[in-house]
């Protein structure tokens, strides 16, 4: 009892957290994650806010989906998404799936170098495209209180573990409310001609005024507590409860319009404040024929727009899903808890034998059990049965009926079998199967067919990308050096984010090439796109630079005869690249750019400054292209730094104030470790990255 005791109450001390938190940043939406103790999940364990059926959604995240909080989480980094373009355009999935208007700081809690979870917060949507150092400071700080509650709770051996679902928390008021206050509004209220009602943030009516009741058709009592879009037929199209939720995530007002029973025309305004949602509701005296009418018999409705919003999330999250795995994990997340089923797994055949892709729920001896032995066919005599065509077995006595020689294991009981077919052809099977009789309704029929066209789609993604993946792995080889050559008397540090992890294959390149014991040369390049083919183009680049290079050509020269190789071998991809020679003897060195951004320079303890070069054309666009070279001082203890687009670009900012502004926050210690100087750059940009690589090469001349 006392570990339980001290593990609420570390629980509680992160709700004070979450809730001071929202209160102090003026969020309007907040949300605390742990990580599961896999390591794999991302866990909703508290939230303020947010309605129950979008929490439900966004509970359990997987560690390697393409969304904030795994983001976050994963590369321990703080992520700001300024509106819903931002997200649009770093998030998809999460965008379409919340399709509004809202601002969102998500940073990961960790102490040192234990990661436990992530805070998330939204705000409106402003005109900001940064996140202000008054806000960040406070995250920071909120995050690492956090962190600190969670590390000690681990050490004393009572870990807080999120609970069955996430909870929810009342927001701080803004201010204490006289006693009578609700009383007494209610009455100034009633004598006004229109009508109001307030929602919390669930869509449930709190408090409504007799005029609101008289036009919705209904008495208060009746109202009170329910949904209107639950308790009003007319009320019940996907639209009016999306006008609810837009309004809370966006906090904008929102309306719309409808017609009640007695065919009266209705406009209701949503206001958001910080507790729910007040709405006025007013009569179109016009009665212009603006309302979409909802259908008359709809008792359904409410439970098949959650279906589809889960469809929809299920869809556009399989479409990243990678492996087999992760196909069978990312369904059984979403169908597992609304269909109550024990255990999936995803079947297919070679050489008449089944094979085990994927599963969740069995048993290893289940899985075993099945791996390997022959196909299992149905008996002959069923005519009727289609094994391309989903079957449902509702006990194991149906099952036996189409399959004598079945297998039983884990002592499941019902199942339903999906046969995968993409483009006519069948790639296997996906088992759902529970552990008692199951009735499978016409509803739950129809929704696990279109569910099997979802899952042939991932799955057959999913197989081609491990054929890709081994090709792309290999490729990778040639694109980044394993590790870059010593050179006495210079250090140096690299640092390298991909845009798409997933692939592993970006578009950025860096290389040091040892030249003489007291000449180096550095480069760095952004090759156009990120598949194969500009892999593949990545490697070329690499080794012609490193041929001219050792065959003693100057900086313009080694780029004249690349660019000259690049033109003949892929005219329609172009690179840009900067070539550095270091001279350690003379402290000097000599560049040459095609099209590429400029180098930092800085000084122990002054701003950096940015090192003017004459860009000549990106390689492969003319084969003549001539590119100037510049020569530039390199002062004892001077860090040299070369860098990609990813680290500075941001959508809608000019790139010259943008390279500016890096200068201004490059300030090199002295003694400073190059590879904290690095790191402290990629932090900064992955706070406002976009979706491009990240390549960071930082030179500096030591001490000989």
């Amino acid at each position: 009892m006392r570990e339980e005791a001290a593990s609420h109450s570390g629980s509680s001390r992160l709700d004070e957290l979450l809730i001071t938190a929202v209160a102090d940043t003026g969020a309007h939406i907040g949300a605390v994650y742990l990580l599961a103790e896999d390591g794999q999940v991302v866990l909703m364990d508290a939230q303020v806010g947010m309605p129950a059926s979008v929490a439900s959604v966004w509970a359990r995240v997987r560690w390697n989906e393409r969304v904030p909080i795994a983001a976050a989480v994963r590369q321990r980094h703080m992520i700001w998404l300024s509106d819903r373009e931002h997200m649009a355009r770093t998030f998809p999935t999460a965008a379409v799936v919340l399709p509004y208007d809202f601002a969102a700081a998500i940073s990961p809690i960790r102490t040192g170098d234990t990661v436990w979870g992530g805070l998330t917060l939204l705000w409106p949507a402003g005109p900001a495209t940064r996140l202000s150092r008054r806000l960040r400071t406070a995250i920071d700080t909120t995050c690492a209180r956090m962190g600190e509650v969670l590390r000690e709770a681990a050490e004393k051996g009572r870990p807080i573990t999120p609970g069955p679902g996430p909870r929810v928390l009342s927001p701080r008021p803004l201010h204490a409310a006289e006693p009578n206050a609700p009383v007494v509004a209610l009455e100034c209220l009633d004598r006004l001609p229109e009508g109001y009602c307030s929602l919390d943030v669930e869509g449930r009516v709190t408090l409504i005024t007799a005029p609101a009741a008289n036009l919705l058709g209904g008495c208060t009592s009746e109202l009170l507590g329910e949904r209107p879009w639950a308790a009003l037929p007319w009320l019940r199209d996907p639209i009016f409860e999306d006008r609810h939720r837009a309004a809370v995530f966006s906090r904008e007002a929102t309306s719309f319009t409808a017609r009640n029973q007695a065919g009266q025309l209705l406009t209701f305004r949503l206001f958001p404040g910080q507790n729910g949602i007040t709405v006025r509701i007013t009569p179109d005296s016009a009665d212009r024929d603006l309302a979409r009418r909802a259908p008359e018999t709809g008792a359904d409705r409410p439970t098949q727009v959650i279906a589809l919003h889960e469809m929809l999330h299920l869809a556009t999250t399989l479409a990243r899903a990678v492996t087999a795995q992760e196909v069978i994990d990312l369904v059984a997340d979403h169908v597992m808890p609304v269909y109550n089923v024990q255990a999936l797994a995803i079947l297919t055949s070679k050489g008449g034998r089944m094979r085990v892709a994927a599963s969740r729920g069995y048993s290893r001896q289940a899985v075993e059990d099945f791996d390997g032995r022959p196909v299992i066919p149905p008996v002959p005599q069923r005519t009727l049965y289609d094994a391309g065509k989903p079957a449902f077995f509702g006990s194991w006595d149906e099952l036996r009926e189409t399959y004598p020689d079945a297998i039983r294991s884990d002592n499941m009981s019902a199942w339903a079998f999906l046969p995968l077919v993409t483009s006519g052809r069948p790639i296997g099977t996906c088992i759902l199967a529970y552990d008692r009789p199951h009735r499978f309704s016409t509803d739950e029929r129809a929704t696990l067919t279109a569910l099997a066209g979802l899952i042939a789609q991932a799955f057959e993604r999913a197989r081609l990308y491990d054929v890709k993946h081994q090709l792309a792995q290999c490729l990778q080889q040639s694109l980044l050096p394993r590790t870059l050559p010593e050179v006495p008397g210079l250090e140096l540090a690299a640092r390298y984010v991909p845009a798409n992890p997933g692939m592993d294959i970006g578009g950025d390149f860096y290389d040091l090439i040892r030249l003489s014991d007291t000449m180096a040369a550095a480069v760095i390049g952004d090759v156009q796109g990120h598949d194969v083919t500009a892999a593949a183009l990545m490697g070329q680049v690499r080794t012609a630079i490193h041929a001219y290079a050792t065959a003693g050509a100057n900086p313009g020269e080694v780029l004249a005869h690349t660019n000259r190789l690049l033109s003949e071998l892929a005219p329609d991809r172009f690179t840009s690249c900067l070539y550095v020679s270091i001279d350690l003897e003379r402290h000097a060195a000599c560049l040459a750019s095609a099209g590429h951004l400029p180098p930092l320079l800085g000084r122990p303890g002054r701003a950096g400054r940015i090192v003017g070069t004459s860009p000549g054309l990106l390689l492969g666009i003319d084969p003549e292209a001539e590119y100037a070279t510049t020569e530039l001082d390199l002062p004892p203890g001077s860090v040299l730094t070369l860098y990609t687009d990813g680290l500075i670009e941001e959508p809608g900012l000019d790139l010259g104030e943008s390279i500016a502004d890096l200068a201004e926050r490059f300030t090199p210690w002295p003694d400073q470790p190059l590879h904290d100087l690095a790191e402290s750059l990629i932090e900064d940009a992955m706070v406002d990255r976009g979706a491009d690589d990240i390549a960071v090469l930082l030179l500096r001349e030591a001490a000989r």
